[in-house]
């Protein structure tokens, strides 16, 4: 079967109205992106080396993809996954995505892969067991080229900002040589993730905090040096260019604790003493922290809340970790936040970003959270939700209440560096799609429509992200 890509994909069927939204998408589709939070390592930019091979590109390292392989009974080790990364044969690897292509029919992770393979590397013919081969060593020889290693293609994709995300103990020594670099133009920017200091539930937990407050110079079991510490590392991060903090919390619970309840705990965290309930206080008060800390040194708070990691325990104690059994939880944010918003909701210059993968809480509680909140902006559809008809139903669901202009923008939120123009162009052919709508049914005037159109893949995440 032939592949190829429709120029009127993701717009409205009725023609009159598909002749809008595709006005409105041609406004947009070479503008520069903006990738305010992603996972793409930025030593694969400093690097700058080749690709390995088509299946370490598209498959291996890309949980949207191995997870439908997974479910169709491929065991993923065979992919090559996680702790098995190095151990599977490319080309084998290469040919169990082939031969199981038509299970991608329907799904984003499948528009994304079809955008890849057509605008890319100009492949015209599906993959299949049949095909396998050949496209395999169509893609290698091109992976080989100047123009397709990473630097050459960011350029290409016409990237103006990238965000990665890090570790705080991070010392930020591949930003500092790109910043340095005069052959690299972009703006690769760190961002901040505690997640594994502020949680005692966290494996590492105990090591991390060793780590901090021993580069510090603050006693481990100090409260008051440990707050101290972190303030310190988001202080290295802003000097390196970050404007975000991110969170990846299960709950997004907040609490403000009194200081020797808070020091106490603390304490029994590092002693490994805290029983669940106590390690859910004192999780959802370094929460509030976060909040505290970025009132004070303006990075933009993240909360990316509501998702139950590493669900498969058999599949993670084998592969480790983002292997794809991540799976979503019902979410609260009005009254988990409430004791954040209390104390910081109305600051000025506060930036609160919230995300989830619980659908229902656009309409429930973010966007009037958003509506009413100077500090709260709307986070895009993100993981299972960044998708074309998932997209049109953030968009319902948000703007009777909200508007346009409290998102965040569209956040790719990727480790697969090839696929970030394929998503910020769905986005856009989604948003100029719901435009296109407004628009038809004389809600909002065409000139308008044009201006949101850009401005929601400019202005607005610009401003949310204090770009």
């Amino acid at each position: 079967m032939d592949l190829h890509l429709d120029p009127d994909r993701l717009f409205p069927v009725d023609p009159q109205t598909r002749a809008v939204a595709r006005g409105l998408y041609e406004r947009v589709a070479d503008l520069p992106i903006i990738s305010p939070h992603g996972h793409v390592a930025p030593s694969l930019l400093r690097d700058d080396e080749p690709f390995s091979d088509p299946a370490d590109l598209f498959i291996t390292h890309d949980h949207y993809v191995t997870r439908m392989l997974h479910a169709a009974g491929v065991d993923l080790g065979d992919l090559g996954v996680g702790t098995a990364t190095g151990t599977a044969d490319p080309r084998e690897v290469w040919r169990l995505f082939c031969a199981n292509w038509h299970l991608y029919a329907g799904t984003a992770s499948g528009y994304w892969l079809t955008h890849e393979l057509v605008t890319l590397f100009g492949i015209g013919v599906e993959p299949s067991a049949e095909t396998a081969d050949v496209l395999y060593d169509d893609i290698a020889t091109r992976l080989q080229q100047d123009d397709f290693r990473p630097r050459a293609l960011f350029d290409r994709f016409g990237i103006e900002v990238l965000a990665t995300t890090d570790d705080p103990m991070d010392d930020l020594a591949v930003h500092a040589a790109l910043a340095a670099d005069p052959s690299f133009r972009g703006r690769v920017l760190p961002t901040f993730r505690p997640d594994a200091y502020l949680d005692p539930a966290s494996p590492a937990f105990r090591d991390n905090i060793e780590r901090l407050t021993g580069a510090a110079g603050v006693a481990m079991d100090d409260f008051a040096g440990y707050l101290s510490a972190l303030e310190e590392r988001r202080a290295h991060f802003i000097r390196h260019g970050a404007v975000s903090a991110d969170h990846g919390v299960r709950e997004p619970l907040t609490l403000d604790l009194p200081a020797d309840e808070a020091s106490t705990l603390y304490r029994g965290a590092v002693g490994g003493t805290l029983d669940a309930a106590q390690t859910r206080a004192f999780t959802a008060h370094m929460l509030f922290q976060m909040a505290r800390m970025s009132v004070a040194d303006g990075l933009v708070m993240t909360v990316h809340a509501g998702v139950a990691r590493n669900h498969s325990t058999a599949t993670f104690e084998a592969f480790g970790a983002d292997t794809g059994h991540d799976i979503p939880l019902r979410t609260e944010y009005t009254e988990n936040l409430r004791p954040l918003l209390n104390a910081f909701g109305l600051k000025k210059d506060f930036h609160l970003v919230l995300f989830g993968v619980d659908e229902t809480i656009y309409s429930r509680e973010v966007a009037p959270l958003a509506g009413f909140y100077p500090s709260v902006f709307i986070g895009a559809p993100w993981w299972f939700l960044d998708a074309p008809d998932a997209v049109q139903r953030f968009r319902a669901a948000v703007t009777e209440t909200a508007g346009f202009y409290r998102g965040s923008g569209f956040i790719d939120d990727t480790r697969a560096f090839l696929s970030i123009p394929a998503r910020h162009d769905m986005a856009r052919r989604s948003d100029a799609a719901f435009l296109a709508r407004l628009v038809g049914e004389g809600r909002i005037s065409l000139s308008r429509a044009q201006r949101i159109a850009v401005d929601l893949v400019d202005a607005v995440p610009r401003k949310a992200f204090k770009l």
